[in-house]
């Protein structure tokens, strides 16, 4: 449950954008850092997330994201003013990120290796998919009936629903062997991709702008230290000798090509439907259920594809950028056949590539 609720929580705004800037008094950077403010939170504390989890009690870090995200989530819909919902949001992505480090930590668990780890990250992915279908729907019927604000109030409830199960019924489980917290790499890491991505955030209104240069200088230079300060520890954040290993590279590139994929599809496409053709947030939200479902779809019936890991991979990368290619110049002109098959070849893709994760 906990990928669902993290991906229902992370799509909620995304049919609502211009309803919540227009609520929020937002300007011209508002509805940008609106977005993006979750992946900050997110990106920044995934891997400390992961290595905390697996030391010192992956229930425990669960239990604490989940009650943090409820918190944060009461935050976001008592919003009065954009800097108030950005930080609602960024407290909301570092709790998502608990919570999908140590799921994933507890599915490695209790399904260490074999057939039964592979139909496991099927389901975990099909919850990915499921709740990205979840999340624009639920969020643009509550808009159309009362407010954007009662989706948030549901999260908060779901969260702490969520928080109180986790208590009660999961077993703890960690590490055989703990390492010691990697102070330095946690700041660096952590600063150098938070400052990343406030760079491209900022970057859209203008890449040759002193605040986009300078946050992705900024991000280059905390890297770099990052990098030369794992290389001296004896139990560094992360073993660097990984990015020397193809699979690794392999695996890693697709989830950060279909991660930004779907982000940018997600993110930006119900606002340009709405904005430049005049649907509404129900409209897109169930052009998104069809991208989404069939990726929840995909991902489930994963293990009845008799291919190799790599060649899952390859598939599924090879729909989503095909189906994305039927969405080419979706701002200038709407072709609704154009748009229905791009989203339905694109939404096997991410579910295909789901599969591959062992």
């Amino acid at each position: 449950m906990a990928p669902l609720l993290v991906l229902t929580n992370y799509t909620v705004p995304m049919v609502t954008l211009p309803q919540t800037a227009r609520d929020l008094g937002a300007g011209a950077t508002g509805p940008v850092w609106m977005l993006g403010g979750i992946a900050l939170g997110l990106s920044a504390l995934l891997l400390v997330s992961g290595g905390l989890a697996d030391d010192h009690g992956r229930k425990r870090v669960l239990v604490m994201g989940t009650a943090v995200l409820a918190a944060a989530s009461v935050l976001a819909a008592l919003s009065t003013a954009v800097p108030m919902f950005v930080a609602a949001r960024v407290v909301q992505g570092g709790a998502s990120a608990a919570m999908l480090a140590a799921s994933l930590g507890l599915v490695g668990h209790a399904y260490p290796s074999g057939v039964e780890r592979v139909w496991a990250t099927g389901r975990y992915g099909a919850m990915i998919g499921l709740g990205t279908a979840v999340g624009p729907l639920v969020s643009g019927l509550l808009a159309v009936a009362a407010s954007w604000r009662i989706a948030y109030w549901l999260m908060a409830a779901c969260a702490l629903a969520l928080t109180v199960v986790s208590a009660r019924v999961l077993e703890e489980s960690r590490s055989a062997e703990p390492r010691r917290f990697d102070v330095p790499g946690v700041i660096l890491l952590g600063s150098g991709v938070a400052t990343l991505l406030a760079g491209v955030t900022e970057g859209r209104l203008g890449w040759s702008r002193p605040t986009a240069l300078g946050a992705i200088a900024a991000a280059v230079a905390l890297v770099a230290c990052f990098v030369r300060v794992e290389r001296r520890r004896a139990d560094p954040l992360i073993d660097l000798d990984l990015f020397k290993r193809p699979p690794f590279l392999v695996a890693t590139g697709g989830a950060l090509v279909v991660g930004a994929a779907v982000v940018g599809l997600m993110g930006y496409l119900p606002t340009v439907l709405q904005a430049a053709h005049g649907l509404t947030p129900l409209h897109t939200a169930l052009l998104l259920c069809l991208w989404s479902g069939l990726s929840f779809v995909s991902a489930l019936l994963t293990k009845r594809v008799r291919l190799a890991t790599r060649s899952r991979l390859a598939l599924g990368m090879a729909l989503t950028a095909l189906g994305f290619s039927g969405l080419l110049g979706v701002g200038s002109a709407f072709s609704g056949g154009l748009v229905l098959a791009g989203l339905a070849v694109s939404g096997v893709g991410p579910g295909r590539r789901a599969g591959s994760a062992q």
